[in-house]
């Protein structure tokens, strides 16, 4: 009489993943932890293995989750984490696009209801939206909202990427393509990767010489926000406009 075969012990995350949407389709999506979260999005690029150790480390890497969705590929594709076998993992190519098509996914979304109704009297949207497109950029970005007579918005261009502490800005570009697509107003906006919103003595003189460059062509400069990890600064709240 032979022997029974020995059991193969199942790995810990064995029927995680069937778990996991479960607690999701019961108790709403609302209610996981943001590793929870990520994972679930990350079964789809990763169907097999676990995936628990990239989540958290994505999330231990960049911060928080929408830390996470507004890196870059190469960024993400630079996060590894060692596996229930004691595996190196890292992120894959596929994966990093899939966590940048949900940013940009969620920078659309929120970019709608400032779109749809006047910019000024949506403030809320607005900032939503600033802070979605900008708040973990890693470079200064420089953007700008051109608006028509309505103060809907016509455009949302970047029209300048710099440093980590600098972006260039020309004034005369800036009114040169509002006149272009034809906007009445334009919303000054860029970042500061540091974390902190305060405007610069450079931000100051800057937007000086565009709103009297602008007004020379009757075009009305609203507002310059500076988005930053800690909030978001309006020149026209500070009275600096």
């Amino acid at each position: 009489m032979t022997d029974a075969a020995p059991k193969v012990a199942k790995p810990h995350h064995a029927g995680h993943r069937e778990r996991l949407r479960e607690r999701a389709r019961g108790g709403g999506l609302t209610h996981l932890p943001d590793y929870e979260l990520l994972e679930l999005f990350l079964f789809r690029s990763q169907p097999q293995g676990d995936v628990k150790p990239i989540a958290k480390a994505l999330l231990a890497r960049f911060g928080s989750l929408s830390g996470v969705l507004a890196a870059s590929v190469e960024d993400l594709m630079t996060v590894r984490a060692e596996d229930s076998k004691g595996r190196m993992k890292g992120v894959g190519a596929q994966t990093a696009l899939d966590l940048a098509a949900l940013h940009e996914v969620s920078r659309r979304v929120a970019r709608e209801p400032a779109a749809r109704r006047p910019v000024i009297s949506s403030w809320t949207a607005l900032v939503a939206y600033v802070r979605v497109a900008l708040q973990h950029e890693p470079r200064e970005q420089f953007r700008v909202l051109y608006l028509d007579k309505k103060n809907q918005l016509i455009m949302d261009e970047v029209l300048n990427r710099g440093t980590v502490d600098h972006a260039p800005v020309y004034p005369r570009e800036v009114v040169r393509r509002a006149l272009e697509v034809s906007a009445s107003a334009v919303i000054l906006v860029h970042n500061h990767p540091s974390g902190d919103p305060t405007p610069s003595r450079a931000d100051i003189q800057m937007t000086k010489q565009i709103v009297e460059a602008a007004r020379a062509l009757s075009v009305e400069v609203h507002d310059h926000l500076i988005v930053g990890r800690e909030g978001v600064s309006s020149f026209r709240q500070l009275g600096l406009m």
